[in-house]
């Protein structure tokens, strides 16, 4: 039995990337989670006006991998102390967010933070959000594993 994870940290592109490579990772696909909008495009979603964030769902098997480990690499493929930007993509579309599908989710989350604030590794606040899961909603086909159909993916982010 698979559970799912979303995280947002930036175009999701590279993201995905970075969580299609973890053994246990079953499949991860891009799109929008946390606006106000159904089914938004990435049009749309690019005037930062609906409110989404760009996001991975990752479908993992968590007899192979934990929540914990998706959590340590999310923490490492972005900077979770710009709010509302990620290198030079600007907007809350591109903010740092953990979208959680369970209370024990939610509390991995929060301690995961927490240990990252008590840790040192930032000079800045973690502006990270975690919040409850919303309507997820699949970004357009030709997003879907974008850089590796163009032979980028051993770029990842």
């Amino acid at each position: 039995m698979t559970e799912k994870a979303t995280f947002g940290a930036g175009c999701f592109w590279g993201i995905e990337v970075k969580f299609r490579s973890l053994p246990g990772v079953v499949d991860a696909a891009v799109g929008y989670m946390g606006g106000h909008l159904d089914n938004p495009s990435y049009e749309q979603v690019c005037t930062d006006r609906t409110g989404h964030a760009e996001v991975v769902q990752v479908e993992y098997d968590p007899t192979r991998i934990s929540y914990e480990d998706l959590l340590d690499l999310f923490w490492q493929i972005h900077d979770p102390t710009t709010l509302n930007r990620q290198g030079p993509d600007v907007g809350s579309q591109y903010r740092s967010v953990i979208f959680t599908h369970t209370e024990e989710q939610a509390e991995a989350a929060r301690r995961s933070k927490e240990r990252l604030e008590s840790s040192g590794r930032f000079s800045r606040p973690i502006v990270t959000e975690i919040t409850p899961a919303a309507s997820f909603w699949r970004a357009e086909e030709y997003h879907q594993r974008y850089l590796e159909k163009r032979g980028l993916a051993s770029c990842g982010i």
